[in-house]
């Protein structure tokens, strides 16, 4: 692996002792090129004053040690390259904007534009010549009139241009536009997403409003949301099914700035926080976030084509009442796109299902149903119709998979990443609560029972191949998860309330959310959604050396999203970060602190960041 620095300048500012690397862009070419052995971080301190509480920054460097033992440090530095209310190149409306099915913008309730102040997922990808960045917009909140709870409106994907300065490798957004998903129903709160290992973006669909069983008190909730989508979305023009939702997005970015999107029906139907592709560019894991979530794996027909495969839901066999244990994996189907888009057509909820009212005082369901609980602390009694186990399977796959036993325990689970050298999968769960500990249920339905951290973990999910699933056939993937293990430095940690209104230990990860290893730095780069941190962070875990770094803090309340670590992108490294609704204070903050970072004039809550984290060496 070769490593060149970013710039004549910041070489030197550096120690006069210390050598040069090949030089990038406008530095001097006869400069000495040294080979790359490994990166550590330098450690940005929690914030404590209310200016630093208001503000998003990094204090840190990237330390750069070479094979003759030699090293380099490089100042990091956080870069906003726009907001959600600036506007970008020729595009006459803010980055926020939302839109309907003809690219026309939404309009709030007071006919003002409706304007989302929530990135989440960034792809800054290299196409040809040019360098574009998809961004999610995450969700926002309609509110009609005061006799309605609000729901969310119809969500977007922005595409941005990006200039690179061939000297200092800094960004610049220049043009940008709205990713037109007419094609596919539009889209419903695209939260974390990834890059493929062909240089596509694979986004998400938490399905929170649209996933529901009729005789649950959240139907009236499911309405909310469907209304949003036919009266703002398709104008009135078509009425929204709750099965056209729930999906991953594939968008398809040409050099010229056009854009494709499919959605893969094939993957399955639920909550996405995120998928992530395995280096096969064949087997997918999935982030399910919600109460009662499983973990789904897929496998795609052929590599680098997601339009058809075979869908798994995993068991997780606990060992005593730590937090490891096994997997087994649960065969739920196969299918193609096509199939699953025509099932989504034509098919409802009691196509699918028996569905009958649990008893609570019994604990008992109607003769012929399964008492069930898979995306909600509800428990319902479900059986499959017959002929309908594939809609069931892709359709309402987290039912289907703990119909046929697999496990729906798991809680708020967040960002997928992948440690390829290592043959490891990590996972995010950003509270480890509610399914996870012991409920008392029937053996059957409780396979996890652990101890809560409110703080959250990351799990370590070692990969193999040659694996069978549960009725003894070969899956056909070299990254199938056979374990879950908890690495001390990756657990959250509880505390009794602190002076500024922390609940987790503000030197550990609280509620990790967005995860991204990056392979030649050997990191796992970790962004939090926490409701017990007062800021919300940015961690550096080197897997070799098990060191956590504090690497950037958010704006008070800020949650931090859009985790893409890139690490050479022309000569230049970086590490994408967007925060979203600034200012969303934890409940247990010190008031006179919350008092004083508003006196600041910093925070705007109507506002938030896209941006990344420069001053990173490129590594080859």
């Amino acid at each position: 692996m070769k490593l060149k620095t970013l710039n004549l300048a910041m070489m030197m500012a550096l120690s006069a002792t210390a050598l040069s690397l090949t030089g990038c862009g406008g530095s001097d070419s006869t400069t000495e090129s040294k080979t790359f052995e490994s990166v550590a971080f330098t450690s940005t301190a929690a914030p404590s004053t209310a200016e630093e509480m208001s503000t998003t920054y990094t204090n840190s460097s990237a330390v750069v040690t070479y094979t003759d033992g030699t090293t380099e440090t490089f100042p990091l530095e956080y870069k906003k390259l726009f907001g959600t209310l600036s506007k970008v190149g020729t595009n006459p409306h803010p980055a926020g904007q939302l839109y309907d099915q003809d690219l026309q913008p939404l309009m709030d309730e007071l006919n003002n534009p409706l304007i989302a102040e929530t990135p989440d997922a960034n792809s800054l990808l290299k196409v040809g010549d040019k360098i574009y960045m998809v961004s999610h917009l995450e969700y926002d909140w309609i509110v009609s009139d005061e006799s309605r709870a609000p729901s969310r409106a119809p969500m977007s994907m922005i595409l941005t241009e990006m200039e690179q300065d061939a000297e200092t490798g800094e960004l610049t957004a220049i043009e940008q536009r709205p990713i037109d998903f007419s094609n596919v129903d539009g889209l419903w709160i695209p939260c974390f997403g990834s890059q493929t290992p062909w240089n596509t973006h694979l986004g998400s669909e938490e399905d929170y409003d649209l996933q529901y069983n009729p005789l649950s008190s959240s139907a009236s909730r499911t309405t909310a949301g469907l209304d949003a989508l036919t009266n703002m979305y398709f104008n009135n023009e078509k009425v929204a099914n709750p099965y056209h939702y729930g999906f991953f997005p594939e968008v398809t970015v040409n050099e010229d700035g056009s854009t494709s999107v499919v959605k893969h029906y094939s993957m399955g139907r639920g909550t996405w926080e995120a998928g992530k592709v395995m280096p096969d560019s064949r087997t997918v894991y999935y982030g399910d976030d919600g109460t009662n979530v499983a973990l789904f794996m897929y496998v795609a027909d052929k590599a680098e084509d997601l339009s058809a495969g075979t869908l798994y839901a995993g068991k997780f066999n606990q060992v005593a009442t730590t937090y490891t244990g096994n997997f087994e994996w649960i065969k739920l189907g196969s299918a193609t796109d096509a199939e699953i888009k025509a099932l989504a057509d034509s098919t409802t909820f009691d196509d699918i299902f028996v569905n009958e009212a649990f008893n609570s005082e019994t604990g008992a369901c109607p003769t012929d149903t399964k008492r069930v609980r898979a995306g909600s602390t509800m428990d319902e009694c479900l059986a499959v119709k017959p002929g309908m186990e594939k809609a069931a399977a892709f359709l309402e796959s987290r039912r289907y998979a703990a119909l046929m036993g697999a496990t729906t325990e798991f809680n708020k689970m967040e960002g997928i990443a992948v440690n390829d050298a290592d043959k490891k999968l990590y996972m995010a769960i950003s509270y480890l609560d509610k399914g996870m500990l012991d409920n008392g249920l029937p053996a059957e339905m409780e396979h996890i029972k652990m101890a809560k951290i409110n703080a959250g973990v990351t799990f370590t999910l070692p990969m193999s191949a040659d694996q069978v699933d549960s009725s003894d056939t070969a899956i056909d993937s070299d990254y199938v998860v056979t374990s879950m293990l908890a690495e001390e430095k990756l657990i959250g940690r509880d505390i009794p309330t602190d002076a500024l209104g922390n609940t987790a230990d503000p030197d550990f990860i609280a509620n990790t959310d967005n995860i991204f290893f990056a392979e030649k730095m050997r990191t796992l780069f970790v962004g939090e959604d926490s409701g017990t941190h007062v800021n919300n962070f940015v961690w550096a875990y080197n897997v070799d050396t098990k060191e956590l770094t504090r690497i950037l803090t958010n704006v008070a309340g800020a949650e931090a999203t859009g985790l893409q670590a890139v690490e050479n992108m022309d000569g230049f490294s970086y590490l994408m970060s967007n925060s979203q609704h600034h200012g969303d204070y934890i409940r247990t903050m010190n008031p006179d602190m919350k008092a004083a970072v508003e006196a600041t004039g910093n925070v705007d809550k109507f506002d938030a960041n896209f941006g990344y984290i420069g001053g990173m060496p490129a590594i080859k």
